[in-house]
């Protein structure tokens, strides 16, 4: 990924955070004839140095085990009109541009077939999406025979990450007025979407 120096990440704290808040992410592998992609949710584990899902078992990129994946992860991204701009009433030499957080995490792919992994799996998932619900679904709340037939059409998937390149493309390359102006048109006119880029303009 290009990276230029000013649109580094902050931290690496920064960067484990990100991780750690992903939702449905994008598993990029390639087969041997082209390159193929599944956007699944992923649990990071800072400590293993891990990312961990699942597929369906009729999805054959788990069979990609022991090759290279990369990962992409993606933050709060925007679009920034140049009308945000301080320096467009100035000179007028702006242009439309995105603003955004991402990873690309690489690692070797690693299946997983065993029954009582994929079910802690499962269930670690479901508490981290279910867990701010009022009344949160358990696994338990399905008859057992049937999550074990779930659990049978799944192939559970670990990328072992080998590195990871973070961008936090902010509008760093502007002067303070710009900046201020785009997180001023963000709040206004951005919707959710532009609120948390804002907010992340702010750290």
């Amino acid at each position: 990924m290009y990276v230029p120096k000013h649109f580094a990440a902050p931290s690496d704290a920064a960067v484990h955070e990100l991780l750690s808040r992903a939702a449905a992410c994008d598993l990029v592998t390639w087969d041997g004839q082209g390159m193929v992609a599944t956007t699944l949710p992923l649990l990071f584990d800072p400590a293993a140095g891990t990312l961990v899902g699942h597929v369906a078992r009729n999805n054959t990129q788990w069979q990609h085990a022991g090759r290279e994946a990369l990962t992409i992860v993606r933050g709060p991204d925007a679009y920034v009109s140049p009308s945000a701009y301080a320096t467009k009433r100035e000179h007028g030499r702006v242009v439309p541009t995105w603003n955004y957080i991402t990873a690309h995490v690489y690692g070797t792919l690693v299946a997983h077939d065993d029954p009582a992994w994929k079910e802690a799996l499962v269930r670690r998932l479901t508490d981290r999406h279910e867990g701010d619900r009022a009344a949160p679904w358990s696994v338990d709340d399905a008859p057992r025979p049937f999550i074990e037939g779930q659990l049978r059409a799944i192939v559970g998937v670990e990328i072992v990450v080998t590195r990871i390149e973070a961008k936090w493309k902010l509008s760093q390359n502007r002067s303070e007025e710009d900046v201020a102006g785009v997180r001023a048109d963000l709040l206004a006119t951005g919707g959710d979407a532009g609120r948390r880029v804002a907010e992340a303009m702010g750290l």
